[in-house]
């Protein structure tokens, strides 16, 4: 059913990427868009289906269901609800209205369109100007942009071990021998969890001897996040020799970040710590994409202050595709997207994983003295939010020295090859 009158620009604007768009698009894009409702049981969009739609979810609830039987409720107005609902296409979610829903739908190709022409952030034109007034920069930010949204841009796969273990860890009814026995299936893999548990990390009275003590001792849970960190070593890899010295900083950034998570959560949250770590290992996921469809933009790709900033513009939006693709829970997403957002504060009462992550970074960067353009500490929410440890300059710092070598350990961990 079509919806009548348009949302108010406002409105509009908290939706992305339709917030990069200026006041005049918005109107002309909420003229050509349609509204659309569905009442609950309403099928809103079906898995496998490449339609070139996005779906901005205005009100209601909506269920998205994977082909492995996972499930996930969005409610509109919320962190979730502010992409287009299962915006990769061909579509890898079946959409079910929970409640009644309302739909802004846009067209992919319309969208493309505009965001080729959108202002980008803190680009300045300069003698790289064409002959329009729209620097170079900004073209190749924009084309490089809209290949992301019409999906032309190859994100990476998650490593077929980690898959296998996470299906078999959510079954309801799985066992420690069926996931080591998915573990297995990789030898190289299987390696590195006993080590991992043989660990000072994970080490008990005794040493384990096969991947099914490693299982029992470390639990289904534990061992499902591990076997996801260590397969991240695959993604973060490519053949092309100009990029893997890129590829291997980014890998040694993600991993301290990790190991600060890790610690983080373990002191100051409920969280699960190796959830906490990989949350920091992938909080940078987007990028590789990023590195790797830029050889395709010789120009970008040649001139290193305008890589950065193309990784810094799309970062977020291709991370959260990355985990959108793996079918990862949307806390993790919301890590990625908000990690060096160091003004973001989440809603929920208690700290999450983009808590975590977010001052994670912040002690990681200033641990390599890439300090210069960071916040107060007291003027980060999520620095506020870790509220158990009473975070201040000081005490923060008092911490991570003591806790310096349980982040070395997680270091090691994350060095098991």
């Amino acid at each position: 059913m079509a919806g009548e009158g348009s949302l108010p620009l406002r409105r509009l604007k908290e939706f992305q990427p339709l917030n990069r768009l200026t006041d005049d698009q918005l109107v002309l894009l909420a003229s050509r868009a349609e509204r659309r409702t569905h009442g609950p049981g309403q099928r809103v969009l079906e898995r496998g289906v490449r339609d070139g739609l996005d779906f901005f979810l205005v009100s209601g609830q909506v269920e998205l269901a994977s082909a492995d039987g996972r499930t996930l409720l969005i409610q509109a107005e919320t962190e979730q609800a502010l992409n287009p609902i299962a915006r990769l296409q061909p579509r890898v979610y079946e959409v079910t209205a929970v409640k009644p829903c309302e739909f802004l739908v846009v067209e992919q190709d319309i969208l493309t369109q505009m965001l080729r022409t959108a202002p980008v952030d803190q680009v300045e034109l300069n003698a790289d100007d064409g002959p329009g007034g729209e620097s170079e920069e900004h073209a190749l930010l924009m084309a490089f942009y809209a290949e992301l949204r019409t999906n032309q841009i190859k994100l990476p796969s998650v490593p077929d071990v980690a898959w296998k273990v996470r299906r078999t860890v959510d079954r309801e009814d799985s066992t420690a021998e069926q996931v080591a026995h998915a573990v297995s299936a990789d030898p190289a893999m299987a390696l590195k969890l006993v080590r991992a548990c043989n660990s000072p990390l994970y080490r008990g009275f005794s040493d384990v001897r096969n991947v099914r003590e490693a299982v029992v001792r470390l639990g289904m849970r534990t061992t499902r996040q591990l076997v996801t960190v260590f397969s991240m070593r695959e993604v973060f890899n490519t053949r092309q020799v100009a990029l893997q010295k890129e590829m291997e900083r980014l890998w040694r950034h993600s991993r301290e970040v990790a190991a600060l998570a890790w610690v983080l959560a373990d002191h100051a949250t409920r969280l699960n710590p190796e959830e906490a770590m990989l949350a920091g290992l992938l909080h940078d996921i987007g990028v590789v994409p990023v590195l790797v469809q830029a050889e395709h933009h010789n120009r970008l790709f040649a001139n290193p202050d305008r890589l950065h900033h193309a990784v810094q513009e799309l970062r977020a939006d291709v991370g959260a595709a990355v985990l959108e693709s793996w079918s990862f829970p949307p806390a993790f997403a919301e890590a990625v997207r908000h990690a060096e957002d160091w003004a973001y504060e989440a809603r929920e009462a208690e700290p999450t994983l983009v808590d975590v992550v977010i001052v994670a970074q912040l002690h990681a960067m200033i641990g390599s003295n890439q300090n210069a353009n960071l916040p107060r500490f007291d003027q980060v929410p999520a620095y506020r939010r870790l509220g158990e440890l009473e975070l201040n300059a000081s005490r923060s710092l008092q911490l991570l020295t003591e806790a310096r070598a349980r982040v070395e350990e997680v270091q090691q961990l994350l060095s098991i090859r």
